[in-house]
């Protein structure tokens, strides 16, 4: 439609009201790229399938040059007001790093400043030498080496999988964008802030290729740079799979062994070798200070980031370079600032941002609370642990168990609610299991093992631990974890050695089994699961947590996804906690029981400490003042009653980005009585095979599985849609040998309207549909073996006066079918 009553949709707005005024403003055809597509679709989680949505699309992005985006347009309906694409423009032009983005509904043009934030009324678009002399002045491009950076194009000599050019997304290009604007200011510490799975070595790649491509700094012949990681496959991943391959072999060296290399151009190297001596010796004061340009810290919000760490040396040594800083998770405590060194981001894209974008796997919330976890544990007056120490009597909770009391029946919990989860999903999903501690870890592993010993293997090999103590043999079972192409191992039991800077593509669940303290240690660890793989189907991962580390949602600084503290306790409808009305079903707490908000806030040391303990936490009585003096680290405990307390599920809802408590059964209910469809009106639908097949898609498209509500419901023998209609609006199920009995009995008539062959084709269509479902009453059923015995389905449909009598037998059958659901 171009015009109506009610004024132009948003193409007629766009052809009639918006282009006019852009080419009247100077604009050139080739400088409007209409429809900008960003990303490639989020990923819609329903927690029974998951399918890409729609990709977001930018209206309108205006170049100055072919390739070179200055500003952003979104366009709505005449009549809607311009105000509501505001939000939309916002986004675009902050992924794409633009200083200026508009809204219009054609008649009204909202400017926005996204420098300043704010927002005007305009009666026209800038021309565009003046849109880009705005864009100039806002990115400091007013020099030579700023505009030859931006105008250099990306390298492109790295490869995809399938032999295709590997291509930067719009942010990879913005984020180097920003930071080549920061150098060509003079800035000297850079701070990029990349969501996990994102690829920032691509970006670092990008980046270098471009400095190598401008012959920069000037006078050089090409720029030398430093990796700088914490561990060795941080380092090893950019050398072999980005620098060696667009750089070539002689441009490239891993420094370590003392050996201090002069003659490459791309050095990688931990900090421990550059600084094994911890003397004049180390081979960082081999270099002269000013030997390298660039020096890029990977994870920098680890050891360089706290201001006495050994590790700020080595970057206080080379302070004439340019050092960059990349981390999906800043951090700022009273020891370390990833602000504090390297500045305010120039450039962020958060999981969130991923996730819209459909460039990172969304996440279901499995929480499994184990009753010691909700009630607390509290020793008997006396008791003593297996090592015959004492145990301080007081109450225990989550963020003591591993720590100071170790109870050995909660592991075998855990790792048996694990197991089922695994057998009621996927038993061969690659799944990491976070541990408190190394020997936390490898009892983990050994109650995995035994629990599972069926899925063992001839290598034995369906569960193994990885942590620092577990060597080259755990290193070798990793490699073989990550690869996408093997199944096998399967379950990767870990403390904190995964939780960063590790590439599992195919990881379908990241188990918490210990308490995570802060939301960059958390998005870290989920993280694993973050990034996708779509030749494996691999489109969402689900985050079990026994500990609730999922608390981390609630924060603010997570991504702007809300959700208060999820538990077994009374939610609302978002899962989030109201701890003023507690739940009448929990148990009474036991006598001098702290509540559960008490609990989580005390410290270790200060639950230990039971009575005796002033309010400033000073322990003022000098029995057990010397008890805790004596104890050992940690107490050992077993014989305790432990089982599985409750069970929830979250998904991700793609429109809010809000974690959604979820019953499936409810949830399908609620889509069925979306389509705004009569019971009579849906089994008229499915009893035809054409309607029935729209009508199957429209169940895909709000996220019903079939094989999901019958998993959920139970009720194998009965018809789908009486399944659906009963969850939707309370009707009765009809089993399917219910119907067909019904249809011999009450319709003979019908089925005698037929010569005996079309008769016999009739009642075989009846026992398969009995037996299978209602896609079985169709032609199509006609070409199975048991069809093809009697004849070719020409033959078949002879007997029923050729193909169009087939179909109305056929049609006229699924009819008397569901006119018996009454």
């Amino acid at each position: 439609m171009s015009t109506s009553m009610s004024g132009r949709d948003e193409a007629a707005t766009r052809t009639d009201l918006i282009d006019p005024v852009l080419l009247q403003a100077g604009w050139a055809e080739s400088q409007i790229r209409r429809e900008f597509w960003v990303g490639d679709g989020q990923i819609v989680d329903t927690g029974g399938q998951s399918y890409r949505g729609s990709r977001l699309r930018a209206d309108y992005v205006l170049e100055y040059e072919p390739g070179f985006p200055i500003a952003v347009i979104e366009a709505k309906p005449e009549n809607d007001p311009a105000e509501m694409g505001v939000e939309q423009a916002k986004r675009y032009a902050r992924g794409l790093a633009l200083p200026v983005a508009y809204a219009t509904n054609g008649r009204v043009i909202r400017e926005i400043n996204m420098t300043t934030g704010s927002e005007t009324e305009v009666s026209g678009y800038p021309t565009p030498q003046e849109l880009w002399q705005r864009f100039v002045d806002a990115k400091g491009l007013d020099d030579d080496l700023a505009m030859k950076f931006r105008r250099t194009p990306f390298k492109q000599d790295l490869r995809n999988l399938n032999g295709t050019i590997k291509r930067p997304r719009y942010y990879q290009k913005a984020a180097v964008d920003e930071v080549l604007a920061a150098i060509a200011r003079g800035d000297k510490r850079i701070l990029l802030t990349l969501a996990t799975g994102t690829g920032k070595t691509f970006v670092a790649y990008l980046l270098a290729g471009k400095l190598w491509d401008c012959h920069w700094p000037q006078g050089n012949d090409r720029p030398r740079v430093l990796y700088l990681a914490d561990r060795n496959m941080l380092v090893d991943q950019p050398k072999d799979e980005y620098f060696i391959p667009g750089f070539g072999d002689d441009a490239v060296c891993k420094l370590g062994q003392g050996n201090a290399v002069m003659s490459r151009y791309f050095y990688f190297a931990l900090y421990q070798s550059l600084d094994q001596t911890g003397d004049e010796a180390a081979l960082f004061l081999q270099y002269p200070r000013n030997f390298f340009d660039l020096i890029i810290v990977d994870e920098c919000h680890r050891g360089s980031s706290a201001a006495e760490s050994r590790w700020r040396e080595i970057l206080d040594h080379f302070d004439s370079a340019v050092h960059l800083g990349m981390t999906a998770t800043p951090v700022e405590d009273s020891d370390r600032s990833t602000s504090g060194y390297f500045g305010a981001p120039v450039y962020t894209y958060s999981l969130g941002d991923g996730i819209r974008d459909g460039y990172l796997a969304p996440y279901r919330v499995n929480k499994i609370l184990l009753n010691v976890d909700v009630e607390g544990w509290q020793p008997t007056p006396g008791q003593l642990d297996i090592y015959r120490n004492e145990i301080p009597d007081k109450i225990y909770g989550p963020k003591e168990f591993e720590r100071l009391v170790v109870i050995f029946e909660r592991t075998q919990e855990a790792a048996r609610a694990l197991t089922d989860y695994l057998q009621r999903t996927d038993p061969m999903a690659k799944t990491v299991v976070f541990c408190q501690d190394i020997e936390h870890a490898g009892r983990m592993r050994a109650a995995m093992a035994n629990l599972n010993s069926d899925m063992a293997g001839p290598r034995n090999d369906y569960v193994f631990r990885i942590t620092a103590a577990d060597g080259d043999s755990g290193l070798a079972e990793l490699a073989i974890f990550r690869k996408t192409e093997t199944k096998r191992p399967v379950i990767a039991v870990t403390s904190k050695l995964l939780s960063t800077g590790v590439d599992m593509p195919t990881v379908r669940n990241v188990v918490f089994l210990r308490a995570v303290k802060s939301v960059p240690e958390f998005k870290q660890i989920i993280g694993r699961g973050t990034r996708l793989c779509e030749e494996e189907d691999k489109l969402v991962f689900t985050i079990v947590d026994f500990c609730d580390a999922t608390k981390h949602f609630s924060r603010p600084d997570f991504d702007g996804l809300p959700l208060g503290r999820p538990t077994v306790t009374r939610t609302d409808k978002q899962g989030h906690l109201n701890e003023e009305e507690p739940d009448p079903d929990f148990p009474e707490p036991m006598e001098g029981r702290s509540d559960q908000s008490e609990l989580s806030s005390t410290t270790p040391e200060q639950t230990a400490m039971g009575t005796g303990v002033d309010a400033g936490g000073v322990v003022r009585d000098p029995e057990l003042n010397a008890r805790i003096r004596n104890s050992p680290t940690k107490y050992y405990v077993d014989g305790v009653e432990v089982f599985k307390f409750n069970e929830s599920l979250y998904l991700l809802q793609s429109g809010t980005q809000e974690l959604q408590l979820i019953e499936y059964r409810q949830f399908v209910g609620e889509q069925v009585r979306k389509m705004e469809l009569t019971p009579s009106n849906l089994r008229a639908q499915w009893a035809r095979a054409a309607t029935r097949r729209e009508l199957t898609m429209l169940f895909r498209d709000a996220g019903i599985d079939s094989a999901e509500v019958y998993k959920h419901t139970g009720h194998e023998e009965v018809d789908e849609i009486d399944l659906l209609l009963n969850l939707a609006y309370g009707t009765a199920l009809v089993t399917r040998s219910e119907r067909v009995q019904r249809v011999r009995a009450e319709h003979r008539a019908f089925l005698d309207e037929f010569t005996v062959k079309a008769r016999e084709i009739l009642e075989s269509l009846l026992d398969r549909y009995e037996r299978d479902g209602i896609t079985e009453v169709s032609a199509e059923a006609l070409q199975t073996p048991e069809f093809k015995q009697m004849g070719s389905v020409t033959s078949l449909a002879s007997r029923f006066g050729g193909g169009r009598g087939l179909h109305e037998a056929i049609d006229g059958l699924a009819a008397r079918l569901y006119d018996l659901a009454g």
